[in-house]
């Protein structure tokens, strides 16, 4: 994607959500979503490439964190840079109550279990996967989800959820109890995390990379992938890959985005 194209896109997501504009054009490739689930409008936006009209196409759903937006998504994981072959999937989140902070739920983010908050989002995701098939061509085969801290809980939900949907995820700042006490299939996973997370405290997370490693029968000891990264091969085809800053807070690192397309784009091409 070249210089103006990047600059075409920052438009549009302002675009998106300046409800008095909708004169405005929007570059190729992007475009709100709107759906009804369960009686309740649910909004995002869309990169499709063009080829997805005839070529089916990957896909990256990229959850924000608890009071974020879809447009700070897309600003901040920016798929549609590090993976312009897919089709990348911003949607916006609805008030939630969270676990660490904002207890009255007067913030945006996602539910955080299985039938929590009637199952909202996760009849999301599969409404807007089902509005993906109706209108493009989708590999079902290389389906991807990635987000930050609420929205890697998400990830994590997901793929105890949706297990045999995903190809592979990258959940960011985030630690599930469900790991613990949940069945899980083995699934390619990367985890990012910073050791000086004051939210989501660095041990939790150690937790649940350890988990993950039982889950996906993964080798003790790891080798290394790129910068902070160690790959964890596995015995099931479900490597997992860490990336840990050291000093790292609760911010997701600018860094992580093309780590994570380049996780995605390996397991892709591992799919047979």
């Amino acid at each position: 994607m070249n210089r103006r194209s990047v600059l075409a896109l920052a438009l549009a997501l302002l675009a998106l959500t300046s409800f008095g504009h909708a004169q405005l054009q929007l570059p190729e490739g992007v475009s709100k979503l709107e759906l009804t689930v369960d009686g309740t409008a649910r909004t995002g936006f869309l990169y499709v490439p063009s080829t997805a009209k005839d070529t089916p196409a990957p896909v990256v759903f990229v959850w924000h964190g608890h009071g974020g937006t879809a447009l700070s998504a897309g600003r901040s994981f920016a798929m549609f840079k590090h993976m312009p072959e897919a089709i990348s999937v911003y949607l916006q989140g609805l008030n939630t109550a969270g676990q660490l902070t904002d207890p009255e739920g007067k913030k945006s983010g996602w539910q955080h279990g299985a039938g929590a908050e009637g199952d909202r989002d996760l009849k999301l995701f599969d409404a807007a996967l089902a509005h993906l098939k109706e209108h493009y061509k989708v590999d079902t085969r290389r389906i991807f989800s990635t987000g930050h801290s609420n929205g890697g809980g998400f990830t994590y939900l997901l793929w105890q959820t949706r297990p045999d949907i995903l190809c592979a995820v990258a959940p960011s700042a985030a630690a599930s109890i469900r790991l613990r006490d949940t069945p899980f299939k083995p699934k390619p996973c990367m985890h990012l995390a910073g050791t000086a997370d004051p939210l989501v405290k660095y041990e939790w997370q150690q937790l649940a990379i350890a988990k993950v490693k039982e889950i996906n029968q993964c080798e003790p000891e790891g080798k290394s992938w790129a910068p902070n990264c160690t790959l964890y091969p596995s015995k099931v085809s479900a490597p997992l890959v860490t990336f840990i800053l050291e000093g790292g807070t609760h911010k997701f690192p600018e860094e992580a985005p093309a780590l994570i397309a380049r996780f995605f784009k390996e397991q892709s091409a591992a799919v047979k």
